[in-house]
């Protein structure tokens, strides 16, 4: 059976290690750890962070995500086919610092960078899968976000300048996130991409820090799933970010987006100026386009117990060094430029007021064009 399907049949059922009180078998322990040697592909160089993960540069056409069935004849796209230029912005604001402290590495020319994946990484996946759902509705989940309405659909891409925090979490199994997405599909069988940074300590071994990450089709996040195809040799999803934004003070966005290139229908993930990597068409059953892309935040706490902060943990202002932001947001349609979305396009959504707010703008002009903030404090909002 293929290796990378195997993980995910062996994660989604009751196979673990002693991790989050779940007890594992001897023979299953054994067979975790075949696996992990296939996949964690030998590295041309390993690179030891002084975070506490392992970053392997893997040969670029080597990557554990081509071992997946769907992606076994797969040709490399090494860059986007005829990629057109984004809509260019002005920033003048002396307190912003785009592309700022995001862990990077140096891999070797012909490598990208891929982080290790651990055994008690295979078992935290297995909770996640349990706990990460698609629907607005799932119990302990909160979101405050804006997105166009499908009428005024179909979209190829969806950009923004997003403001980077470090939202405090009480609780390990609790998550905090901020993100641009693209989707389409029925709610039973959608197919989404989700991109952006989240602190979220069961993913990342226990870590409150802030990591920049993405997510296919509900719970497979960054290379815990096959999928993904890193391009980039430096920037990697996963990453740490060492610096983030200060209430009142500086801030540290990331310009990110998804975009569809026109000749493969491949998905691809930008952050500023880098292509970061790819998620192939194959992989997709509805995601010939989105019919929905959107920006905000979300956050998740077991059933009963208080939310986590979103955002800054402040409410929507329209002062941008106070609440998380979206600045100069866009979409592409058909054109494949990209363009601001007039306010009558946009559907905001708030589950709980007293927690979160979110608030689109529209075309402010100024330093922050097309914009919207949300996030808050957080706290008893219910299930």
């Amino acid at each position: 059976m293929n290796t990378l399907f195997f993980v995910l049949c062996l994660v989604a059922t009751g196979a673990s290690h002693l991790v989050h009180g779940i007890q594992n078998t001897h023979k299953e322990d054994q067979e975790l750890e075949r696996q992990l040697k296939l996949l964690n592909k030998p590295p041309v160089k390993s690179i030891h962070t002084k975070f506490g993960y392992i970053v392997d540069c893997i040969d670029i056409n080597k990557q554990p995500t081509f071992d997946y069935p769907l992606l076994k004849n797969h040709k490399l796209q090494k860059k986007p086919f005829h990629q057109k230029s984004r809509r260019k912005t002005n920033v003048t604001s002396s307190q912003t610092r785009s592309i700022f402290g995001l862990h990077k590495v140096q891999c070797p020319t012909g490598a990208v960078p891929i982080r290790r994946i651990t055994k008690d990484d295979l078992i935290r996946n297995k909770l996640l899968l349990k706990n990460h759902v698609m629907t607005k509705e799932a119990p302990g989940y909160h979101y405050a976000q804006a997105s166009l309405t499908p009428l005024a659909g179909p979209y190829y891409g969806v950009s923004g300048q997003n403001s980077v925090y470090n939202p405090k979490v009480q609780r390990k199994d609790q998550i905090s996130a901020s993100h641009l997405w693209v989707q389409n599909g029925p709610i039973h069988a959608v197919n989404k991409i989700t991109f952006g940074w989240q602190v979220d300590p069961q993913l990342y071994g226990g870590d409150e820090g802030t990591y920049v990450y993405a997510r296919w089709n509900g719970g497979c996040f960054n290379i815990l799933c096959p999928g993904f195809v890193q391009i980039h040799k430096g920037y990697y999803l996963g990453a740490l970010v060492t610096d983030t934004s200060i209430y009142g003070g500086t801030m540290v966005e990331y310009n990110l987006a998804i975009y569809q290139e026109q000749r493969t229908k491949d998905w691809w993930l930008r952050m500023g100026n880098e292509n970061i990597g790819y998620f192939p068409a194959k992989l997709f059953t509805t995601m010939f386009s989105a019919n929905i892309v959107g920006w905000g935040g979300s956050t998740r706490t077991p059933p009963g117990s208080p939310s986590p902060q979103m955002g800054s943990g402040y409410f929507p202002d329209d002062n941008f060094v106070h609440a998380c932001y979206f600045r100069h947001v866009g979409f592409q349609n058909t054109s494949r430029q990209y363009y601001g979305p007039p306010k009558y396009t946009v559907n905001t959504y708030n589950d709980n007021p007293n927690c979160f707010g979110v608030e689109y703008y529209g075309d402010q002009k100024r330093e922050v064009g097309y914009s919207l903030q949300f996030g808050g404090p957080g706290g008893n909002c219910g299930n």
